[in-house]
């Protein structure tokens, strides 16, 4: 096995410290004039950014196994949708569509009905952000349900909005001290065959969680379960087979509506256009985000017609909501999906993940190694034990980048490594990193 300074340079390139002296000039000016609530999870500041990889003000070039938290799937500063933006931000900045419409948000709104699960009308609202997708997804089931009660999963990630908030498990940074909290939010068990107690039985687990949900609310209150297919920032858990399909069927044999949030998991990035994919799921609503706009802010409520439709005119959208340049770069987004088939890519880059982390689960600190497609997780727990090891995590990611990776954390508890690189990723980029981050994992394991 390699050490990190075995592995040559040939994505990567590093030519001072990390972080270098115009990194450290810029946190300072980051200190006194950003909040503090922002946070600042790397002491680097990026100043360009080509595919795979984003080179920081001092010059050093690292790869990307973040994608912006999944938002970069078809690459950084992708050619066609930088073309795509610059060709649409000299015609058209804003109108606000329920004001003076444009033709690309109705294209927009026709890719996602050709790409979401299910064989069936559907409709769309063109939003901002992520948890203005979640927001709006809970209003519009509401209103069509006639019922307030909303269903979440434990370990859940929603946003940082009051209602999606609520909806989201982790208290800290998330919700410290900004409650009270939106109500009517019930949370319920997700499968994490790793620790809870039904193991590979998703059916069983289910049906443990539709028993509490018939317990705290009654299936005559509730509008919606809303899950993610695969959990994100809850550590990229993926549920036993059976637990979803069970759940959703249990929603729609008593008229709750079945919500998949795939605001990180969507397009292409688990080897399926949708997560819901993988599973037999066929959601009445989904939200998206992230890598939709191919690094422009836009999202969406995607849903059967019917459902859409119950809401009264201007009761949904605001005022940015598919502005018409995020709506360029998303139709070019899309079209490389497409044309570069990034499922299969995502299906790919998993194999070769797989097949270079799998010695890993040798060591005692490496609890599991999982995901779907370019959705990959490493957990990581304490020797001996399943208790989790966040501090080990930290000086694993702190390595990472002095050694010119970016990557993310994540896990209920901070215990989990999360790999999400652009999908456009070469093999040569990503074996690099993945010699680079195994070398790491063995060095600090064994302190």
């Amino acid at each position: 096995m390699p050490t990190v300074t075995d592995v040559p340079q040939k994505a990567r390139k590093l030519v001072t410290a990390i972080p270098g002296p115009k990194s450290q000039a810029l946190s300072e000016r980051h200190h006194q004039y950003v909040s503090a609530g922002v946070g600042a999870y790397m002491p680097i500041f990026a100043e360009s950014a080509s595919g795979s990889t984003i080179t920081d003000v001092d010059g050093n070039r690292f790869i990307d196994l973040a994608a912006g938290i999944a938002v970069t799937g078809v690459g950084n500063a992708a050619p066609e949708v930088v073309k795509a933006v610059q060709h649409a931000v000299a015609k058209l900045t804003h109108t606000n569509f329920a004001t003076t419409p444009y033709e690309s948000y109705i294209k927009v709104c026709e890719k996602l009905a050709e790409h979401t699960p299910g064989d069936f009308p559907k409709k769309s609202v063109l939003l901002n952000s992520g948890a203005e997708a979640v927001e709006n997804a809970v209003k519009i089931a509401r209103k069509y349900t006639g019922r307030s009660a909303v269903i979440v999963m434990e370990n859940a990630f929603h946003g940082r909005t009051n209602l999606t908030m609520a909806m989201t498990t982790k208290a800290s940074p998330y919700k410290q001290g900004f409650g009270a909290f939106a109500p009517d939010i019930y949370p319920v068990p997700y499968s994490y065959p790793l620790r809870d107690t039904f193991g590979e039985d998703g059916v069983a687990a289910a049906k443990a969680s539709i028993e509490k949900i018939e317990l705290l609310v009654g299936h005559d209150n509730v509008a919606a379960i809303i899950a993610e297919p695969l959990q994100g920032e809850g550590g990229f858990i993926v549920p036993a087979e059976g637990f979803l399909k069970t759940l959703s069927e249990w929603a729609h044999e008593h008229d709750v509506l079945y919500i998949s949030d795939e605001i990180q998991s969507g397009f292409c990035r688990t080897g399926e256009w949708f997560a819901s994919d993988h599973f037999g799921v066929i959601p009445d609503l989904i939200t998206t985000a992230k890598a939709l706009g191919g690094g422009m802010p836009i999202s969406a409520v995607t849903g059967r017609a019917e459902i859409m439709d119950s809401v009264q005119p201007g009761g949904i959208g605001g005022t940015y909501g598919g502005n018409p340049v995020s709506c360029a770069a998303a139709l070019a987004a899309v079209s490389l999906m497409e044309d570069k088939d990034l499922s299969a890519r995502a299906e790919h880059i998993g194999s070769v993940v797989n097949a270079s982390l799998k010695t890993l689960t040798s060591l005692d600190t490496v609890a599991q190694i999982r995901g779907l497609g370019a959705m990959q997780a490493i957990e990581f727990v304490k020797p001996g034990s399943m208790e989790p090891n966040k501090p080990l995590v930290s000086a694993i990611v702190a390595e990472a980048m002095k050694a010119g990776l970016i990557m993310l954390t994540c896990g209920i508890y901070g215990n989990v490594i999360r790999l999400l690189p652009p999908l456009v990723i070469s093999d040569e980029e990503l074996n690099e990193a993945l010699d680079v981050l195994k070398a790491i994992i063995i060095e600090v394991s064994a302190r």
